[in-house]
């Protein structure tokens, strides 16, 4: 997942959310500069550590309110001497100036952003509440400035190269897709619902922390967690320790609805318990139920859409993206949804055969699904998750496995940073040089879960690349895997090697950006395109050259078997069905909430969830979606509103180019190349349309995505 962040000033991080007003002088053109009681805030310069990387040393909670402050304030009064310039309207003198705007408050926002996702704590989640309508009605403040948009329509393509002409494009379709062709009243309207908006989403993701962790279910009896491993129920029982309840064991959740300890655990009461608690995590009735506050937010996101002239969010959402309206992405998605849920039918049967077969005298739920779908996978194709685990330490996936595709496909190295500071002590860094030997970005590692971290998988940059900036890419992923007890190793399944995999995907794209316009840098592209290269990496997992170097015993240090390699493979297209219906009936869910055109159609979240499932045909209970509407980050708190389905989108895209990949030599540097070259280096400075077609010669076809699945031959 690409977490959406700041691109240019808070703009995209605003645009995002959304926003209310604050006063301002339109006369005001004279910019601020810090007084000496900022002198001490990091924040106020440029970091001092290679290629601007935060200083975590220095950064402290109390630094972000008045660096907000001040950042806002300063930014204000740049973006009114830019609409009030008294010259004409040139691309240097707004859309350059623009660019370069909101320093002090962009260097805080992305640092805050960040941390609150990653290692947040009640100070910053009061402070997240508290400036997100600010931060949402400063988006507004540019983009319903009508001075600065006259200023933006009179700039001429004529002498500008390809890119400038791509962010003056850019800027058009913002600032209007913002509303900057609105009245002032309905302007006004809008300020008013955006600042709704913002509060409303962040008190989402607060709420829905702490329901993640809340959530957990203690265990009084280690027979109770029979089927985990040993080094399992050790760090079960130290986080039951850390939260206060020696002697017992704590099963914590995950963001998604399956846990992934359920296919392991033998008891049947322990697996329903864990599920149930996934499942009703945010519906409980108390400070952390998520319904009401997604009603609103539903509500007013139509709204919202309204004034903007469009007949839903969702409508409005995808007018940038590649897909550009509801219907487009929908027939993708139904195009999947019926192979998948008739997959998924014959999976259930194999699975009720089992449990019928061993006397369970019990109909199967979805809390038994992953528990016997792996014995089914065993007996099929003699494979047991735990046979492969210890082939899987993670530090040697990352090393071993990930750094080193990147080195045969691209030419990439990658060097251990210890004397560069972090925000956590789990927090690991890397220096990574190109092809040649330059250095070219910072890379940061943030593997394990805890109660201050947001739930999932995703990258994000620290600092984004600019040629006119000057700057160079800091990046950071994090995930959410358990931490091993003490003097244990990290051991971790083959689809959490996938999502590594995924995750630096996404890094590669921001670490390879090539723009001289920060707001068209690297993984700045529309949704349904962020996920292509993510989603294209995870290929490498299963290469030969790569699986055999990084898939070593973590005991014996031997490589794993090719009897065992050959069962992966065989077993690839096992449980897709089910694995696809979760995904698709999540994308569908998505778009059913934010293709909504008459408010009477919104009604009580449980409620419509199950009629939406049962519209697409969903109906087999067994394979409830990936997310819960109450837990659904990506859409709630996120950026993916009216966008989960970007994730088929772009995997469609993703196969289509690894066919041709395989078809064209696979893991060459000369590939490599070229996928750096159409791909991964262009940023949003193209049309991404045009883009695939120079890399693959064609457009996308749906084809090879449905034979990866296994759905057609």
């Amino acid at each position: 997942m690409k977490k959406i962040s700041s691109v240019l000033l808070i703009s995209a991080l605003a645009f995002n959310q959304s926003c209310t007003t604050m006063k301002s002088t339109e006369t005001q053109t004279e910019v601020p500069t810090p007084d000496a009681s900022l002198s001490s805030n990091p924040f106020m310069k440029k970091s001092k550590l290679q290629y601007e990387a935060p200083e975590f040393d220095k950064i402290k909670d109390e630094h972000f309110k008045p660096a907000f402050d001040f950042g806002l304030k300063q930014h204000d009064a740049e973006i009114l001497k830019i609409a009030n310039n008294p010259e004409a309207s040139t691309f240097e003198n707004t859309l350059v100036a623009l660019e370069k705007s909101g320093e002090v408050l962009k260097r805080a926002v992305i640092v805050f952003s960040n941390l609150t996702s990653a290692n947040t704590n009640p100070t910053l989640q009061a402070l997240d509440e508290e400036y997100a309508p600010i931060f949402a009605a400063h988006s507004d403040k540019m983009y319903l400035n009508e001075k600065l948009y006259k200023r933006i329509k009179a700039i001429s393509e004529n002498g500008l190269d390809s890119e400038s002409k791509r962010l003056l494009q850019y800027y058009k379709q913002n600032f209007e897709i913002a509303g900057a062709n609105l009245s002032a009243a309905d302007k006004e309207k809008l300020k008013q619902i955006n600042q709704e908006l913002a509060s409303l989403s962040t008190q989402f993701s607060n709420k829905l922390l702490e329901a993640r962790k809340q959530g957990g279910v203690f265990f009084t009896d280690a027979k109770e967690l029979d089927g985990l491993s040993a080094d399992e129920i050790a760090a079960a029982a130290t986080d039951a320790k850390n939260a206060g309840k020696e002697g017992q064991y704590l099963l914590a959740l995950q963001n998604t609805t399956q846990q992934p300890l359920l296919q392991n655990l033998k008891n049947r009461a322990t697996r329903e318990k864990l599920f149930k608690a996934s499942w009703t995590r945010a519906e409980k009735g108390d400070g952390n139920d998520t319904r009401e506050t997604i009603e609103k937010l539903a509500k007013l996101r139509l709204k919202k859409a309204q004034i903007l002239g469009k007949k839903s969010f969702a409508e409005w959402k995808l007018q940038d993206q590649m897909a550009k309206t509801p219907e487009a992405a929908t027939k993708l998605m139904n195009q999947i949804a019926t192979p998948a849920v008739e997959t998924a039918k014959r999976e259930a049967k194999d699975i009720q055969d089992l449990i019928n077969q061993q006397n369970g005298g019990f109909e199967v739920e979805p809390w038994d699904w992953n528990y016997y779908a792996e014995q089914v996978r065993k007996a099929k194709f003699d494979l047991d998750e735990s046979e492969i685990k210890p082939y899987f330490e993670i530090t040697t996936v990352l090393e071993k496995g990930v750094f080193f595709a990147a080195e045969k496909f691209y030419g990439l190295t990658f060097k251990k940073r210890t004397d560069l500071p972090v925000y956590h002590p789990d927090v690991v860094t890397y220096e990574v040089f190109d092809h040649d030997g330059k250095s070219i970005a910072i890379y940061y590692l943030d593997f394990y879960t805890r109660d201050s971290k947001n739930g999932g998988a995703w990258m994000s940059n620290f600092v984004e690349q600019s040629y006119l900036l000057g700057t160079k890419p800091v990046i950071v992923n994090c995930y959410n895997y358990q931490k091993p007890a003490p003097g244990k190793p990290s051991l971790i399944s083959f689809d959490d090697v996938s999502t590594i995999f995924h995750e630096f995907g996404h890094s590669i794209h921001g670490m390879f950006a090539s723009q001289k316009y920060p707001s068209l840098s690297g993984t700045n592209v529309p949704r349904d395109f962020v996920e292509f290269p993510s989603q294209i990496n995870e290929h490498w997992a299963l290469d030969p050259v790569v699986l055999k170097n990084y898939a070593l015993h973590y005991e014996t240090k031997q490589p794993i078997p090719q009897t065992l390699v050959d069962k992966i493979k065989k077993a690839s297209t096992f449980n897709q069905g089910y694995m696809t219906t979760e995904l698709v009936s999540a994308a569908e869910l998505d778009m059913d909430w934010h293709t909504v055109t008459n408010e009477s159609e919104l009604i009580p979240v449980l409620d419509f969830e199950k009629q939406s499932l049962a519209k697409h045909g969903f109906t087999l209970s067994t394979v409830p979606p990936r997310y819960h509407t109450p837990y659904f980050a990506h859409i709630w708190g996120g950026g993916y509103s009216a966008g989960y389905y970007a994730y088929l989108w772009s995997e469609t895209l993703d196969n289509d180019a690894w066919e041709w990949i395989k078809n064209n030599g696979g893991l060459t540097r000369e590939n490599g190349d070229r996928f750096r070259k159409y791909i991964l280096s262009v940023g949003n400075s193209v049309d991404l349309n045009q883009a695939f077609r120079d890399f693959t010669g064609h457009d996308p076809d749906i084809k090879p995505l449905l034979r990866s699945r296994g759905f057609i031959k």
